[in-house]
């Protein structure tokens, strides 16, 4: 019986597996839970580490659901009260006849605008990546787009440009925009959105290359702080292909401006 050889990494491919992996574990979408500090996670017998940790990170999508529709059922009186304390906060009557149904009103809105935690990415994609021998470039742009800074909890609003180079297989194209609509219905910062989107086709699809651009608002720059009513960000990432052959990316840049 032949034995395995292990594979040799040099200093330079474990530092870079390293940044991948931190890379797309911080941008996954999961919550994970705190280890105790100084314990090193422990890798099942005969897997190593760095296998494990690949593997996490390639599967990871596919666990996301981090609240249901019961959670919401529970959490709401809570909700509810908190913002009956925000209210008295405020200066305001929370028995006065226009707010009487606020703090339940606002709950509830809440769990509507963050209703992305409780759905999953492979529930979505589900009989909908097809096998097809299609190899241009696939657009899909100007996917309206709604969610929350969660740095103040008002809104940020804008729109999405999505593009892949499929490998044999393409994924239906509603899917897309339900793919955004999922990440986007949480708190979130543009950055991390934009990388959420491209991991998680690239990650389903294993295609040639994937490229996102997010064009946004901010209520935050817009309603308070520096008070910029016509003020955009725009976000990119892009992966594969797309970040490694320039005549690939300014194909799909020059696509989602016309």
């Amino acid at each position: 019986m032949e034995r395995a050889i292990p594979t040799q990494y040099s200093q330079s491919d474990k530092k870079d597996a390293g940044a991948s992996s931190e890379l797309n574990g911080l941008f996954d979408g999961m919550m994970r839970k705190p280890g105790r500090p100084g314990q090193a996670s422990q890798a099942p017998a005969g897997e190593s580490t760095s296998q494990t940790s690949s593997c996490s990170v390639m599967e990871s999508w596919r666990e996301e659901r981090t609240r249901s529709v019961e959670d919401n059922e529970i959490s709401l009186p809570s909700l509810a009260a908190a913002y009956t304390s925000i209210l008295r906060g405020l200066g305001e009557d929370p028995q006065r006849q226009g707010l009487l149904k606020t703090p339940w009103r606002a709950a509830t809105a809440m769990q509507f605008f963050t209703k992305g935690y409780q759905e999953k990415i492979i529930d979505v994609l589900n009989d909908a990546i097809f096998d097809e021998d299609h190899d241009e470039m696939v657009i899909v742009k100007d996917i309206d787009m709604f969610s929350m800074c969660e740095h103040h909890l008002v809104p940020i609003f804008g729109r999405v440009h999505i593009g892949y180079l499929p490998n044999k297989r393409v994924l239906g194209l509603s899917k897309l925009a339900r793919i955004v609509e999922i990440y986007s219905r949480r708190l979130q910062v543009q950055e991390r959105l934009t990388k959420q989107i491209a991991v998680a086709i690239t990650e389903a699809l294993k295609p040639a290359g994937v490229g996102v651009v997010i064009e946004a608002t901010h209520m935050c720059m817009v309603m308070r702080g520096v008070q910029k009513m016509n003020s955009k960000t725009v976000t990119s990432t892009m992966l594969g292909v797309f970040r490694e052959d320039p005549k690939t990316r300014d194909e799909f840049l020059t696509l989602i401006r016309s």
